[in-house]
């Protein structure tokens, strides 16, 4: 398929895990692909990995949780490739803690990154994606849509981003613009590897989240970016879309 032939994509995290393969499949389409993240090093074998397979990409450098920055990468986007029809808020920390333990400084890293970068780059973008018709697909997560144990500042983060997304949604419905988010459960990703057990936690509570013990992979989160991103999905506006295997079922 080639959905996003002529268009021009910014996907934040991309250095590694659903951002990676979100920037390789929207390049995979005949996207041109600016790759944003801090990790430079992952970056680069992002964009080495869209030119082996043809693809047009460039990195930049960029703290999402710094507004500046952010206007930053979305200039450049459209400096570089002449315009901007689909931005990707892929870019998160986090991990699971005792909620006595989290300091201030780890409480506002996972806010900026998570909710405040996800605005930033939304605020900066919007202006050019109503010039072009484009969209916005956030990545949220299940821990926005029910409660999880240990994931105090995560819960907050994704639950934020999942209203939002619905926020931008209906404010821009009229002028052209979609905002949609995704919500995945458990993916195997270096990014949930790192969501250790907290001293002391009780596992059950953590093991309540999965029905399933298959992890999604990077790839099936990245195709659900690609579909909501496209022309397909024209309809699909201001929704948070589960992709859980039932785990947020009511």
């Amino acid at each position: 398929m080639r959905r996003f032939e002529d268009k021009v994509a910014l996907v934040t995290g991309a250095a590694s895990g659903i951002g990676r393969a979100t920037a390789l499949r929207l390049a995979s389409e005949g996207a041109s692909v600016l790759c944003g993240d801090v990790d430079e090093a992952g970056l680069r074998e992002t964009v080495k990995k869209i030119s082996a397979a043809r693809g047009r990409s460039a990195p930049f450098g960029v703290d999402v949780a710094d507004a500046a920055a952010a206007r930053g990468a979305v200039a450049t986007a459209v400096e570089r490739f002449g315009g901007l029809d689909v931005l990707c808020n892929i870019a998160g920390v986090g991990s699971f803690e005792n909620t006595a333990d989290v300091t201030p400084e780890e409480w506002n890293r996972v806010l900026g990154v998570n909710l405040s970068g996800t605005f930033f780059m939304s605020q900066a973008a919007i202006p050019h994606l109503l010039e072009r018709r484009g969209n916005i697909v956030n990545l949220a997560s299940s821990a926005g849509l029910i409660g999880q144990a240990y994931n105090a500042a995560y819960c907050a983060s994704k639950g934020g981003v999942v209203l939002l997304t619905k926020s931008l949604g209906v404010e821009f419905a009229r002028r052209g613009l979609r905002v949609n988010c995704l919500c995945p459960g458990g993916v195997d990703t270096p990014f949930t590897k790192s969501f250790g057990t907290p001293e002391g936690a009780d596992v059950d509570l953590i093991r309540r989240l999965s029905l399933v013990r298959e992890l999604a992979g990077a790839n099936d989160i990245a195709a659900a970016v690609a579909f909501v991103a496209s022309d397909e999905a024209r309809f699909i506006n201001a929704t948070a879309i589960p992709i859980d295997s039932g785990m947020t079922a009511s």
